[in-house]
């Protein structure tokens, strides 16, 4: 495994770790969400550029383009959430309120 490859993987890891144990706000658990979606990013990227093929070049800018999307819908549920119940802690949050 090559130091750049350690070091995406890493940071994948890391953005998941965060996910799983540190859930006290919603833009805590966004950031990681977006965090890991870079790093996949990265990846994808260093892997089309080490097979050469261009093929696999439309995938990395795809899946950048789902990363904005995602954190556009993410920043749009946590003002939406501040707003009705005056605080992005998710413990506050209930599913079943409508």
């Amino acid at each position: 495994m090559t130091p750049v490859h350690f070091t995406f993987s890493s940071a994948f890891i890391l953005g998941l770790t965060g996910l799983a144990f540190n859930r006290t706000h919603l833009l805590s658990a966004l950031l990681c969400l977006e965090g890991m979606m870079l790093s996949l990013f990265i990846g994808l990227s260093l892997w089309a550029l080490q097979l050469n093929a261009t093929n696999f070049s439309p995938s990395p800018m795809l899946l950048l383009a789902f990363s904005a999307c995602e954190a556009s819908a993410g920043l749009a549920l946590l003002v939406a959430t501040a707003r009705t119940h005056g605080t992005d802690r998710l413990k506050n949050l209930n599913l079943l309120q409508c």
